[in-house]
């Protein structure tokens, strides 16, 4: 893990990436984007996990997070453990045309090391980076917002349901985050921002 990208500060915001080994495109499909989705609202509710934003592509995951009552890095560590049996779990129980595919390779990654002896769907790390500042972590929230519309997947970022956009956009979605207020000051150029970033209907 390369030394900028250690939670240090546990009681910081961090922004966070978790990417499936070998980039398979795994939430392609609905049950395992939902297995993220509870886990999340799990961690929220009884683990002190405070989400400020979101999203869920095919083969990664954006957080903006912080943890109220343990370590940042237990509570991702515990996410990704969980989120990782769960889905697991799923692929062998549930109709699959991909599994043996998916199986092979998610073998095929414990090799390399003794922590996991089965499957491993997470590559190790998670890529932190301290949010220093509402700018920075603003940033942050429009550069995932923007991951669907940029994948081709929706036109507009609050139509994709498994992110945060509408939560900012439309004051609901599938997961009660913590909104954050937006820096943004220049009526000018906020409008700028809406019109070319696609948040407008």
């Amino acid at each position: 893990m390369k030394e900028g990208y250690i939670i240090r500060d546990q009681d910081k915001i961090h922004f966070i990436t978790c990417t499936v080994v070998s980039w398979i495109d795994v939430f392609t499909r609905k049950v395992y984007r939902d297995i993220i989705i509870s886990s999340l609202e799990y961690c929220i509710k009884e683990k002190g996990m405070l989400l400020y934003g979101y999203v869920i592509m095919s083969n990664h995951i954006h957080l903006i997070l912080q943890s109220k009552h343990s370590k940042l890095s237990d509570l991702v560590r515990d996410f990704k453990k969980f989120t990782s049996k769960s889905t697991l779990e799923a692929i062998l129980n549930e109709p699959e045309s991909r599994k043996e595919w998916m199986l092979k390779l998610f073998k095929e990654a414990t090799e390399s090391h003794c922590r996991n002896k089965n499957y491993q769907l997470w590559q190790y790390g998670n890529h932190a980076e301290e949010v220093n500042s509402l700018k920075f972590l603003w940033d942050k929230l429009h550069y995932i917002h923007l991951n669907p519309v940029r994948a081709g997947i929706v036109e507009k970022c609050h139509h994709y349901i498994y992110s945060s956009a509408s939560n900012y956009v439309e004051n609901k979605g599938l997961l009660d985050i913590e909104l954050v207020d937006n820096p943004i000051v220049d009526v000018t150029k906020a409008n700028q921002f809406w019109k070319y970033n696609t948040y407008d209907d």
